[in-house]
Formats: structure tokens, C-alpha cells, sequence
């Protein structure tokens, strides 16, 4: 793996950050966005565009896009993710994420398992041919439970957050560039610049000018209170959605149940483009369509646009499509770049062109 190098020179770096803040395309899944083109009288009008419509991205579209290694670093090393809790969270909310990633290697989990999932990002490889993690762990955590930053955040703000994680004097978190994930999860009454009206969650690098190092990181916030609708999706839908009921969400949490599916989309893109140089479809490393983003809200056979696709009911009646270790999960799908379709976590699940 490259090691991860710093701009040439402080003049430019100023520069290069505003450039790519103001350019850089959020990293989302398809949601009931409350600025889409799809209005609540045109909802109403024509349910066929509520249901089907959307990004028109079905199971296994890549007609036009095309996804291209970029000689960038993966993450071939064993993952450590390290965690900061911003905000107030309960400790049953913790422990459904928690055990989310801890999923992700628990390869003797019931199928289709949240390891099984995982499998399709390992096949993404570096220049060497060396192949993404099949470890994923947690690591440290700190909690800002007293919201240091305050409860009005900017992206750059995310980035302070971290800066403070690793270098508070009591117990920092650990800095390793090579393997190191850091996930920061806002609280469900912290509002991140874009929330609920462009994105649910994003991933990037920090900058050595704010933080010091260059770490690959994800934020992702709790709706619940703010736009459950839009973030929890099917969990919670739109009230100008009324041709659809939300679903039962299988750990009694909606706002954490929206979080794990994002967690799952920025955590695998930051395993196979954690400097936006490796795994992307397109030319502009800027604006680019990563391996979640091309299966943008399926979670299931027949996915595509508001449509999760083929879903399993639990005897509750909750739905998931994929088993953690004792829990169970709804997670989107990611694309198989050796098969050019989406990849669930079962190859019975998978569908073909």
C-alpha cells in the first residue's frame, strides 16, 4: 500500500481545500429527498414514479457507468474502526452498531450474513493484486457526549471533531493512517451542514492542516428526530408518500436502523477508495460513483429507484436481508465489479444481467 502523502506546500494546501470541499459529490444512497423532482402532487398524480422512479438506477444498470481502478491505496491491511460518539447516545443504540461491525468478519454467522456481504468488497484489490481486508474490527472509542463542537456542524467541523479524538491528552485515538477507519455518529439532535435535505452521511480524508494526518473517515447522523422519512427510509417513509407504509425495523431502533445501512455504504467505500484515488466509476475524481453508489437503495432481488427490492420478514414481522451475529440487519447492497451486477449477501441473492 502507498504510504499516504501530505500536499507539497501549506500555500497550495489552503487552496485544495476549499477546492475540494466545495467540489467533492456526497456520497449517498437513493432516499425521498424533500428537494426532489418528484413533488408530493406528482407523487400522488403518477404512483408508478413514486414506486419505480427515483434515480432509475435498477439491480445491475451500469450502461453507462463504468467502475475503473485508479492505482490508488485500498485497505489491504486487517480494518480497525475507531469511533467517536458525538452527542448523547443510550447504550442499546451502541451496542446495534457495535455488533453491525463486529458482523462484518463473524463469517459463521447465519446466511445470508453481513460477512457474506463483506465478501463482495474484499474482491476489490490494489496494484499489487493484494485484496481488501477480510478483518474488520472495532477499535478505540471516545464519547463527546457534551458536544464540544456544538450541535450545528459544518464538514469541516467533522474534521475538528476528529482532531480533537486524536489529540486530546487522555486518551487519544490511535492514529494509523494505513488501516485505520474513523466513523463519526452524530446524535439524533446534532444538525451536519446537508443533513436530510443532500445527504445522510459522507466519506472522505481529513487534512493535515486541520487534523495533522491524512485519515480516511465517514460521518453519519441519527434522524430520528429530524428526518426519519428521508434517512430511515423504508423504516420510516414521507408523510407525501402515502401509497407506502414504512416497514418493521428488526433491532427496535429507527434512527440507528437507517444509520447501519449508511454506516455499511461508507465503511465499504472507504475500504476500496480511501484517498478518492483507487475504486471509482467516471473521470473526475471529484464527482465520483463509488461501489455503493452504484446500487443506490437496492437491498434485494428486483431493487431499484423507492423499490428495496425482495426483503425477508422475520416471525415479528420484521424486515432485514441479512443476519450479524445475534442481530439482524437491512443493509444495501455493493457492486461486483468481476460480475458488472450488484451483490448481496447470498450469490443465490445475486442477480444477473
Amino acid at each position: 500500500m502507498r504510504r499516504f502523502l501530505e500536499p507539497p506546500t501549506p500555500v497550495l494546501l489552503g487552496l485544495t481545500v476549499l477546492t475540494l470541499l466545495l467540489s467533492i459529490s456526497p456520497v449517498i444512497s437513493w432516499r425521498p429527498w424533500p428537494n426532489s423532482t418528484t413533488t408530493a402532487t406528482t407523487a400522488v398524480a403518477n404512483s408508478s414514479d413514486l414506486l419505480f422512479g427515483g434515480s432509475k438506477k435498477f439491480e445491475g444498470s451500469s450502461e453507462f457507468v463504468h467502475m475503473k481502478y485508479h492505482m490508488g491505496p485500498v485497505l489491504t491491511a486487517d480494518i480497525t474502526v475507531h469511533t467517536i460518539w458525538y452527542g448523547a447516545w443510550q447504550k442499546s443504540q451502541k451496542k446495534i452498531i457495535r455488533e453491525f461491525i463486529n458482523s462484518i468478519s463473524a463469517v459463521r454467522s447465519k446466511s445470508p450474513s453481513v460477512a457474506g456481504w463483506w465478501r463482495t468488497v474484499q474482491l476489490y484489490t490494489d496494484q499489487t493484486g493484494k485484496n481488501i481486508s477480510r478483518t474488520v474490527r472495532l477499535g478505540s472509542e471516545k464519547n463527546d457526549r457534551f458536544y464540544s463542537h456544538g450541535k450545528t456542524l459544518t464538514r469541516l467541523d467533522i474534521q475538528s471533531v476528529i482532531k480533537s479524538a486524536v489529540t486530546v491528552k487522555s486518551k487519544p485515538l490511535p492514529i494509523n493512517p494505513q488501516s485505520g477507519l474513523y466513523l463519526v455518529l452524530t446524535a439524533d439532535d446534532v444538525y451536519v451542514q446537508d443533513f436530510c435535505r443532500q445527504v445522510c452521511g459522507f466519506h472522505y480524508f481529513t487534512f493535515p492542516s486541520i487534523v495533522g494526518y491524512t485519515l480516511p473517515y465517514a460521518w453519519v447522523g441519527n434522524s430520528a428526530k429530524m428526518c426519519p422519512g428521508v434517512c430511515a427510509y423504508p423504516f420510516a417513509v414521507p408523510e407525501y408518500m402515502t401509497g407506502l407504509k414504512p416497514l418493521k425495523s428488526p433491532n427496535g431502533d429507527i434512527g440507528v436502523e437507517g444509520m447501519i445501512s449508511v454506516i455499511g455504504h461508507e465503511v465499504a467505500e472507504l475500504a476500496a477508495n480511501p484517498l478518492v484515488n483507487a475504486w471509482y466509476a467516471g473521470q473526475d475524481p471529484s464527482f465520483p460513483v463509488e461501489i455503493a453508489d452504484l446500487c443506490e437503495g437496492i437491498y434485494g432481488t428486483g431493487g431499484g429507484g423507492s423499490y428495496t427490492g425482495q426483503l425477508m420478514d422475520g416471525h415479528d414481522g420484521a424486515t432485514y436481508n441479512m443476519n450479524g451475529i445475534r442481530r439482524r440487519f437491512l443493509v444495501q447492497w455493493v457492486w461486483n465489479h468481476l460480475l458488472n451486477y450488484c451483490s448481496g449477501p447470498n450469490a443465490l441473492d445475486q442477480p444477473k444481467l
